[in-house]
């Protein structure tokens, strides 16, 4: 079981919310550096990862390509 990286992201928030409609929809996922940026501007430019097992990588793709809005 490995993990491979599925998004990158600026801001924390977006990986973690990435996340939860992961785990919303039966998905394990694991954010990797989404506390790292935590103040704007402070020069840090290091993205939060969204990360899930390599078998789970297509599903995960398939979930985020679905039309959420309303």
């Amino acid at each position: 079981m490995s993990l491979v990286e599925l998004s990158r992201h600026m801001h924390g928030i977006e990986a973690e919310i990435i996340r939860g409609r992961l785990e919303a929809a039966g998905v394990g996922a694991v954010c990797f550096d989404s506390g790292v940026n935590i103040v704007e501007g402070a020069g840090i430019a290091l993205p939060a990862r969204v990360m899930v097992l390599a078998e789970d990588l297509d599903e995960a793709k398939a979930i985020l390509a679905e039309d959420v809005s309303l």
